[in-house]
């Protein structure tokens, strides 16, 4: 028996089989369509498609909205899962609890909400000078809230893990509380802050609907991507639809790929300190 076949687990051959036959029938089929339909342009039609001032301006809104959303879910996210990790307080089960809220309430009943609370007759709306509903800003909000137990959800087990001995043995070494968080604690927070950044960057992207709602759907002002490809859809445009579609997913294929090499660099560098 080689070395290699020996070192792997039991069952390793099936497990693969199975984990590769999942992954075409759920991942590279409907992708593979995707392809398929979008090929049934022309070149010229293609470009025309995915290069139109609405289709650019909804690129814009979708990635310059979840961009910015995780930036602000990163910090926030950091925050959160730092109190829920290190303090203890009263209700503190409860706003455990709550954090996973967006995961459980359908989307739509989110964007319905938000769009209550934040239009100009809203709860806050009306109370605020400026406007948030029907605006990129009202968009960042709703992906701010989709995407805020992403970042959460991935820190936790991290800081808990961390525990607070290597931040003891810092204090006691003479180092300052800044000195102890930006050498000690951030580097081993970064590839878990940059993999909550990527999900809730992913989440948002895609997002359709807790922003339909909110986003006041206006062409090239806050029209989203996925609701200019479901309007595609409704017009019966199937592979303008997927050719727009084609585009997000490359974009954003791209911007995750360097994430995940900018964490994987920084896991390094934190490794081998």
């Amino acid at each position: 028996m080689s070395r290699s076949s020996s070192s792997r687990s039991p069952g390793f051959g099936i497990s693969l089989g199975i984990t590769m036959a999942y992954l075409s029938l759920m991942v590279a089929l409907p992708l593979a369509a995707l392809g398929a339909k979008t090929f049934s342009l022309s070149w010229r039609v293609f470009w025309e498609t995915v290069t139109s001032p609405r289709v650019l301006a909804s690129y814009r809104i979708s990635f310059g909205t979840a961009f910015a959303a995780a930036v602000v879910n990163a910090l926030l996210g950091l925050l959160v899962a730092w109190v829920l990790v290190r303090y203890p307080f009263p209700g503190k089960r409860l706003v455990d609890a709550v954090i996973d809220l967006p995961f459980a309430l359908p989307t739509a009943v989110a964007g319905i909400a938000l769009t209550k609370l934040y239009a100009p007759e809203g709860w806050f709306g009306h109370l605020l000078p400026f406007k948030v509903a029907y605006t990129p800003l009202g968009i960042s909000i709703a992906l701010l809230f989709i995407g805020l137990p992403f970042v959460v959800r991935t820190l936790q087990p991290v800081l808990e893990e961390l525990g607070t001995e290597l931040e003891e043995a810092a204090a006691t070494l003479g180092a300052s509380r800044w000195q102890t968080l930006s050498r000690v604690v951030f580097p081993e927070l970064g590839p878990a802050l940059l993999t909550g950044f990527a999900l809730a960057f992913a989440r948002g992207i895609g997002e359709y609907g807790s922003v339909v709602f909110i986003s006041g759907n206006m062409p090239m002002r806050t029209e989203i991507t996925p609701l200019l490809i479901i309007t595609k859809l409704e017009q019966y445009e199937y592979a303008q639809a997927t050719a727009i579609a084609v585009v997000m997913l490359l974009i954003s294929f791209v911007l995750l790929l360097g994430i995940n090499l900018l964490q994987r660099r920084i896991s390094r560098k934190v490794n081998h300190g």
